[in-house]
């Protein structure tokens, strides 16, 4: 691959190339991608989606929201610190096209300020309850009206690829989404892949998917502008800089998550400060930590500090394997080759003790199955109705309070797909209160 390519700052509909200084003299064309974003309603959403601990009202934990800002930010960092090395190595990059180390900043932390954008209700719990409802719950019905590529699409419902449509689906007569530079889409792709085949390889971009069926044709013009290589059967290699969105992930959702149980009580906060020192041990300076008086001074410390200490980390694994990583032949995540491995899965291990299966998530995943399952019942049964011309008073009530732009005749699969995407931009909140109106708590 090439990072001429890869830094492509054409946007759908686009007929000419994009120049680097976009709409005024202050804003660079990739920082608007971030502007994008930030001001759309998808991402405002997020304030109200579950990272952790479903519809908590402490105000100590992390929503979607949150967490995005901050993986933005480590993004920001990484972006930078790899922008200047790729430029130091490739000095073409800044004399003969003008790119800058802020480029590849601005270019992550929009990746990554998006990544979450596609995530439903109820975090990673909301994902299951989808793909649950379509491969054992009533969904199955549906299961002979759809190829095997969609029917994959429903029953293995995937936050990556759904984000990919919610940035880039027409909408209102508006062309391409939030109109981003494919250089943004192209980090914003995990997993640049469809749903079939199922994890053919080892390599970390064949985990999960990034585009469902319906997406196929703008994501193939994505994948060639960018010239991502293709691995056969509809499979691309990543684009280099969604290294740094994933590393940028798991710095926060590592050590964040791990704050978020120890504020909640559910870590001890002895046990956990002794495993974040384990992390920065070559890095910490202990004259400054011992002056600090409280438990929470400390954690704010060993946190910053490790978080460093991760970015630093992440972004000389990357220069290190930048050859590697360009001809698609790097199969790991960054951190997977991180000399802090085994002091990073201590603490994933705590955080999936601790948290991510204490009483309180998995009581709170238990109501979100119930919420969107009954939801998804609903939706796809007054869709059905309607596209057998079977409609009820009932169904136009509930398909009113959708902004569906579906053709006359839409196929199951696309009535479906729109059913999804719409209950996966509801909040937490949201999806509990039309629950509530379809169980008749008024």
């Amino acid at each position: 691959m090439q990072w001429e390519q890869l830094l492509s700052l054409r946007k759908q509909g686009d007929k000419n190339k994009r120049l680097r200084i976009e709409e005024n003299d202050t804003r660079l064309g990739f920082e608007v991608d971030y502007d994008r974003v930030i001001f759309s309603s998808a991402f405002r959403s997020l304030q109200d989606k579950t990272q952790v601990i479903p519809l908590s009202k402490t105000s100590f934990v992390h929503t979607r929201l949150t967490h995005s800002l901050e993986v933005s930010v480590v993004g920001r960092s990484l972006g930078r610190t790899v922008g200047k090395a790729i430029l130091k190595k490739r000095p073409q990059l800044q004399k003969v096209h003008g790119y800058h180390f802020n480029d590849f900043g601005a270019i992550v932390a929009a990746a990554a300020l998006a990544h979450d954008i596609g995530n439903p209700p109820f975090g990673h719990s909301g994902e299951k309850a989808i793909g649950d409802y379509f491969l054992n719950g009533n969904g199955r019905r549906f299961k002979e009206q759809l190829t095997d590529k969609e029917y994959q699409d429903l029953v293995d419902f995937e936050g990556n690829a759904n984000g990919f449509k919610i940035l880039t689906q027409s909408k209102n007569g508006v062309e391409g989404g939030l109109r981003l530079t494919f250089a943004t889409l192209g980090a914003f792709m995990k997993y640049p892949k469809e749903s079939l085949p199922k994890k053919p390889t080892a390599h970390v971009a064949d985990k999960k998917y990034g585009v469902f069926q319906s997406d196929t044709v703008f994501f193939n013009e994505v994948v060639s502008e960018l010239g991502l290589l293709n691995q056969g059967e509809n499979r691309y290699s990543r684009h280099p800089l969604t290294y740094l969105v994933e590393a940028a992930d798991d710095i926060c959702y590592t050590l964040i998550d791990f704050e978020d149980g120890i504020n909640l009580g559910l870590i001890d906060e002895d046990m956990a400060l002794e495993y974040l020192i384990n992390l920065v041990r070559t890095t910490l300076k202990k004259e400054v930590y011992s002056s600090l008086k409280t438990p929470q001074d400390r954690l704010a410390y060993l946190r910053a500090l490790a978080i460093n200490t991760l970015i630093a980390e992440a972004a000389k694994i990357f220069i290190e394997n930048e050859e590697e990583i360009l001809k698609g032949t790097f199969s790991e995540a960054l951190l997977d080759k991180s000399e802090y491995k085994v002091q990073i899965a201590d603490i994933i291990k705590i955080s999936v003790e601790k948290v991510y299966q204490s009483a309180e998530v998995s009581e709170k995943e238990i109501a979100g199955y119930n919420i969107l399952s009954t939801l998804l019942e609903t939706f796809t049964t007054a869709f059905e109705n309607q596209h057998n011309n079977q409609m009820r008073h009932y169904d136009k009530l509930l398909l009113r309070t959708i902004d569906f732009e579906l053709s006359n005749t839409p196929t199951v699969y696309n009535y479906l797909m729109e059913c999804c995407n719409y209950i996966s931009r509801l909040t937490d909140g949201n999806a509990l209160q039309i629950f509530q109106k379809i169980k008749g708590n008024l």
